[in-house]
Parts: C-alpha cells; sequence; structure tokens
C-alpha cells in the first residue's frame, strides 16, 4: 500500500513536499502549489511559521502601544480644554498666597470694581495713594469697562487716580488723532455726561502738557477732541446720510482757539486721520457719546426768514439725524444749512395782525444768550459758521406746522454733555451772536 504522508511532530506532511528519498522510491512526486517563501528559499515551512508568528506579535505590540499613546494624547487634550474653575483650583494649590490674593483682587474689581480695590487694600497688596491704584489700573490686564467705571467715579479720590491714570500716558509728538486713539483704548467710556466731561477735560490737560504750543489752552484741545469724536460717527455710522465734508469740519472748529485761527492744514490733517481709518471701541461703548437717536425722516418746503435782510425765502427741508437740512431745491445734494436740534426748543410763534400765519420758532433757551451753532453755505459756496439767536420757520398751513412741530420736537434730544461743550464753546471762543 503506497504511503501518502508521514508524521512529523505529530502532524501529517504529504510526501509530495519531500521528494524522493530512500523509503519512497516508487512513490510519484507531485508538483508543489506552495508559493517559495519570501524569506528566502532556505527558510523550512516550520522556521516560516514562526517567523510570521513572530511578526504577529511584534504587531500587536505596536498596536497596544499606538492604544496608549492615543489615550495619553486625549488626556492632554482634556487637560488643555479643562474650565477656568479646574485651572484656578491648580492655581490654588500650587501659587504663593500673594499671587493667589493679587488674582482674586482682580476677578473682584472685573466683576464690582470698587469692591475690587477694597480687597486688594485689605489684603495690603495695594497702597491707598491714587498713584499706586493709578498704576495697578495702567498696569494689569483688566476689564476695560471696569476701569472706565472706577475712573467716572465722582468722588474726590477717584478723580485723583484718574488724574495719575491719564498723567501715566505719554502722548508726546503724537497727533491729536493718535493720541486719542491711545486714550480710547486704555478703558471704556462711561455713558453719563460728568463723568464723560472730566475724562476728556483730564485729557486734554495731559495731551496739552506733552506738547506745548498747539493749542493756546486746554480747553481748545478739549472741544477739537469731541469734534473728531463726532466726526468719526458722521463718517462710519451707516445711519447718518449726510457726510460732513472737509471743508464743514474746518469751517466749524477754525476759530475755536481762544477767538485765534487753527490752521486749515492740522485740520485737514484729522480728517484725513479720521477718514481713512475710524476709532476702534470696546464692545459696548457708544461710537458718537451723544446717544443720537435716528428719527424717521420727514422733507417738505418751508419758508424760512433770513437773519441779516429778514427777508423770506422758500426752502427744501429735510429732518434727519437730529438735525435740520435746508436746499433751495429737492434736487440739490449739498445743503445751504445745517441746523443740529440738540439742547433746543420749539414753539409756535406770536401772530400779531399782520405778522404771517403758521409759523414757529427753533432757539436755545437751556444755556445763557441761547444761540444756536449752525453753519450755511454763502452765494460764492464758502461754508461759515454762524450763532443764530432764533430760527423762525412759516409753514403752508395750521396742520403742515402742526406735523412739522411735532416731528421736529421728538427729534430733539435733550444730552447733558453737548450743554458742557456749547458753555465750554462760547466760554473760550467769546463769540458774538452772528446772523445768517
Amino acid at each position: 500500500m503506497a504511503v501518502d504522508s508521514m508524521q512529523v511532530d505529530g502532524k501529517p506532511i504529504p510526501l509530495a513536499f519531500i521528494g524522493k528519498s530512500k523509503n519512497a522510491e516508487n512513490v510519484p512526486i507531485r508538483e508543489s502549489s506552495v508559493e517559495p517563501s519570501p524569506l528566502g528559499n532556505e527558510l523550512t515551512c516550520h522556521e516560516e511559521q514562526q517567523a510570521v508568528e513572530k511578526l504577529l506579535r511584534a504587531r500587536k505590540k505596536l498596536e497596544e502601544e499606538i492604544e496608549l499613546f492615543t489615550s495619553e494624547l486625549k488626556e492632554i487634550g482634556e487637560t488643555m480644554h479643562c474650565s477656568a474653575e479646574c485651572i484656578g483650583i491648580i492655581q490654588d494649590s500650587e501659587e504663593p498666597v500673594g499671587t493667589k490674593l493679587a488674582r482674586q483682587g482682580r476677578k473682584r474689581f472685573n466683576n464690582k470694581p470698587s469692591e475690587g480695590i477694597k480687597f486688594l487694600l485689605e489684603k495690603k497688596l495695594l497702597n491707598k495713594t491714587a498713584e499706586d491704584i493709578a498704576l495697578f489700573l495702567f498696569s494689569n490686564q483688566l476689564d476695560k469697562k471696569a476701569i472706565g467705571d472706577y475712573l467716572g467715579e465722582g468722588y474726590e479720590f477717584n478723580i485723583q487716580v484718574l488724574h495719575q491714570f491719564v498723567g501715566l500716558q505719554n502722548f508726546c509728538q503724537m497727533d491729536l488723532v493718535t493720541a486719542l486713539r491711545t486714550f480710547l483704548a486704555s478703558f471704556q467710556l462711561p455713558g453719563e455726561a460728568q463723568k464723560i466731561d472730566r475724562m476728556m477735560e483730564s485729557f486734554a490737560f495731559r495731551y496739552c502738557q506733552c506738547n506745548p504750543g498747539i493749542f493756546s489752552n486746554t480747553d481748545t484741545c478739549y472741544i477739537l477732541s469731541f469734534a473728531i469724536i463726532m466726526l468719526n460717527t458722521t463718517l462710519h455710522n451707516a445711519n447718518v446720510k449726510f457726510k460732513t465734508s472737509v471743508e464743514q469740519f474746518i469751517s466749524m472748529n477754525r476759530d475755536i482757539d481762544a477767538g485765534k485761527e487753527l490752521p486749515p492744514e492740522l485740520l485737514t490733517q484729522y480728517y484725513e486721520a479720521i477718514k481713512a481709518e475710524p476709532f476702534h471701541y470696546h464692545q459696548g461703548t457708544t461710537d458718537d457719546l451723544t446717544e443720537v437717536f435716528f428719527n424717521p425722516d420727514y422733507k417738505g418746503w418751508l419758508t424760512k426768514e433770513g437773519g441779516k435782510h429778514k427777508s423770506w425765502r422758500k426752502r427744501w427741508f429735510i429732518l434727519t439725524d437730529n438735525c435740520l437740512y435746508y436746499f433751495k431745491t429737492p434736487d440739490e445734494k449739498e445743503p445751504q444749512g445745517i441746523i443740529p436740534l440738540e439742547n433746543l426748543e420749539i414753539r409756535d410763534c406770536p401772530t400779531p395782525s399782520g405778522s404771517k400765519k403758521y409759523c414757529f420758532e427753533i432757539m436755545n433757551l437751556k444755556v445763557k444768550h441761547g444761540t444756536i451753532k449752525a453753519c450755511k453755505t454763502t452765494g460764492d459756496g464758502k461754508l461759515v459758521v454762524g450763532n443764530h439767536l432764533m430760527y423762525r420757520i412759516q409753514a403752508a398751513s395750521e396742520k403742515e406746522k402742526e406735523e412739522w412741530t411735532k416731528r421736529i420736537r421728538a427729534s430733539i434730544s435733550r444730552n447733558p454733555l453737548l450743554e458742557i461743550l456749547q458753555k465750554r464753546m462760547q466760554r473760550v471762543t467769546h463769540d458774538v451772536p452772528i446772523n445768517m
């Protein structure tokens, strides 16, 4: 009986794979269907199996190492994204006591400025001097709104801190626009008029101290700083339809330097700087500081009394952006005159026998002398500024008069900041009312 296989290590091996031998001379040899070993022709089948098993073990070990490495990466990621509270706990356990208290004080200040300062004073981390607290506000990464709130307080000590804080800023050899950018970047302006007034006054004093000789006095710097801030709004606020031209800006601010004329090239420089790059306020800061209310437009024909000659001329009026604009015709692009309506009053005109009917008057009753800052275009196209005591305007009917007065009255905004600004302008310019 022919033998087809033999036992090797307990396993049957086909004789066809062994070839001829002494014991199987008569056994026919069959060609093997097994591929040559990739490990070389010198390896036996058993050696090849051992090599494969070794490779499988190495692969399994590598997979385990990869899995461990992936798990470690995941732990690192979770650590990097852990909450601020977790970080705080770690810091609490590792930080020196003084560093920990200082961090707690900064956090309290950001939540409530007065309590944060009180905490730092109690822990002997601040001296109760305006200089030390101002340096703390200036040198730490604190919330800008909290800084503005603390500096804006009307207490005598807070005002001293404000002066010291502004005194830490170096405006030397800066133009006024660049200095304003630096100043407004150091905190967030509060919304109250009295607070803004104190801050801008302190800024004006410091700027003139760093740059003597540019302006005659600090009031000029104060007024011009506000003019620049408001220019920023008119040029870059999409709701403002009539954009202030460089000629208008120059004309409106030319004579504010204690009666002397500011160089037109200087005002042009400021205008172009704001036009090229608007101020970047901190989130929550009003971009025009006057909280202008944009009322629905209203337009139509009215007859206006002239200032110098007292003649009556029909003009096309547009009410928008808290201003009353008037044109010769509805097709004109440039207004003949602009009447800002902030802090003004409107009332019906008395109508004695022979006077015009359906008239109303616009005037300033809140400020002594009651002048209105406005501007108009002269016959040769030059823009001039004048202080009108009153505007007297006539409507075509009683109904139209009532509609106009209602809308103008709704458009007039009460702003204490503008009242402060107007008083200061009257003080430095000593203007005599000019009829227009």
